[in-house]
């Protein structure tokens, strides 16, 4: 079986990452990509000007919460050098994970059981803020999940190896204060080989590594089910 069948086996239902009792139909699809014309009508790199789009988007199509975004390429980053950089080969714009926007300090949860691995407070203007990973065995198999753009509390009183089981609240959504200034979401990555990295890991990579990352970092939607 291939790592891709497995983690979409590991559970024939959604596993949920925020409040299990929102359904699948209060989910928005929500586009960030460049090829999206609508966000060359806003300033997306305010913090404030495109949280007002995210919000009227999910109020306009009569949901509760928007995701998306793997694999997306964003310009977005562009405001930031932490990722921007004038080659079109080498720029980190493509998105790995899945974003899932909603409110400021809403809880967030683990999917599965799971050891904590790491956790850190990136800090660079544009990166994750608050971060968790949490490393998963189930079978023969090790992975990762990876939490961004937590609140600062979300770190208070973590210990390397904590337990957690299935459902359990690991964190909160931190703010753009502290979350890399982007409006309140949950940036969620799937991880094979965490490699040598504590609390951090790429969640946005250029054209020329993509075929790696594709690869280490599968669509977070093979467990979520959105």
């Amino acid at each position: 079986m291939s790592f891709l069948d497995f983690l979409n086996n590991i559970s024939s239902k959604p596993l949920r990452v925020i409040n299990d009792a929102i359904n699948n139909s209060d989910y928005v699809p929500l586009d960030l990509s460049e090829n999206n014309l609508e966000l060359n009508e806003i300033d997306v790199f305010s913090s404030f000007k495109l949280e007002n789009y995210i919000t009227n988007h999910i109020k306009n199509n009569n949901g509760l919460v928007a995701f998306g975004g793997y694999l997306e390429t964003r310009n977005i980053y562009r405001r930031s050098n932490h990722f921007n950089n004038q080659n079109q080969d080498t720029e980190r714009n493509i998105h790995l994970g899945i974003d899932i926007w909603w409110d400021a300090e809403t809880p967030i949860f683990t999917p599965l059981d799971a050891t904590l691995h790491s956790f850190k407070n990136n800090t660079n203007f544009g990166d994750y803020g608050p971060t968790i990973i949490l490393k998963h065995h189930i079978e023969n198999h090790f992975f990762y999940t990876l939490y961004g753009h937590l609140s600062l509390m979300s770190l208070e009183g973590l210990e390397i190896g904590k337990s957690f089981k299935k459902g359990d609240q690991i964190a909160t959504l931190g703010d753009a204060k502290i979350n890399g200034d982007y409006p309140p979401h949950l940036h969620f990555q799937l991880i094979k080989d965490i490699q040598d990295y504590i609390g951090d890991y790429p969640g946005v990579c250029s054209k020329s590594d993509l075929e790696f990352y594709k690869s280490n970092s599968p669509d977070p939607n093979l467990l979520l089910k959105l």
